[in-house]
This record gives structure tokens, sequence and C-alpha cells, in this order.
């Protein structure tokens, strides 16, 4: 069994997005030279996110609105965690509620993906840079 790894690293300049991450995957994927196996996508930050969804701009928008229904940014007294001297306590409830990683099978050398399935980083606490690990074995 082989293993192949390649961290990408995001810049999102808000606070809060989304960036398809799919065509980089797959560039790792065509490196890894793997044709058969796992490929794990893993947001290394514990305020951002992973998830596998539809590249749709109005999902994109209705999750915006109902994270920050969820987990409201302000009140930022609304945290305890802020009482640390961050702002970000928001932000790490929205990764919980979104999730800290995805596998995807590999078959043929290609993500096995249903029908509109792409990979997605989702930033919470953004403008700054963060990694993202892509992590594949297999044969």
């Amino acid at each position: 069994m082989k293993s192949y790894h390649r961290e990408l690293w995001m810049n999102i300049p808000e606070r809060m997005g989304f960036e398809n991450i799919t065509r980089d995957v797959e560039s790792v994927l065509r490196e890894s030279g793997i044709r058969e196996g796992l490929c794990l996508v893993n947001a290394m930050h514990i305020t951002a996110s992973v998830f596998i969804n539809d590249d749709e701009p109005g999902l994109h928008s209705d999750y915006r609105k109902w994270l920050e229904e969820l987990a409201p940014h302000e009140p930022l007294s609304r945290y305890r965690h802020n009482l640390t001297g961050e702002d970000n306590g928001d932000a790490h409830h929205k990764r919980q509620i979104m999730g800290r990683e995805v596998v995807v099978a590999v078959t043929g050398g290609k993500l096995h993906f249903g029908p509109w399935e792409q990979i997605f980083y989702g930033e919470f606490d953004g403008r700054r840079r963060k990694r993202v690990l892509v992590k594949i074995i297999g044969e």
C-alpha cells in the first residue's frame, strides 16, 4: 500500500467563506499515482471545515445565513471562549457543525463522487493563511 500527502494553503479574505478545492484535491491525487484507495481531506485549523456538497451559489448563501443564525458572531460576550481575548467563539461552533474532514473513495485514479458532489473548504475566522491536509492511501 502506498501513502501520499500534500498540504494546500488557503487564505480567505473574509471572516466566513467557502472555496471549491475539488480541482486541487484531484491534482494531488494525480501526483500520488494512486489508482484505488481512499483520500482524506482535513482542515488543519479548529475554525475551518472541509465538507462535500453542491457548488451552487444560493446554497452557499443559505449556509452563511444558517450558520450565522445558529452561531452569530456578535455579541462577542455570547461566548465564554471570547473572554480569552479571542473573538472567534462563533467560528469554533460553525466548524463543529460543518465538520472537520471528508473521505472520498478513489476508483480508477479518480475521486469517486455522487452526482453534483464537490469538496469545499469552509472558513469561519478568515483573513489569514490556513492549511488543508490531503492524505491518500491505496495502490
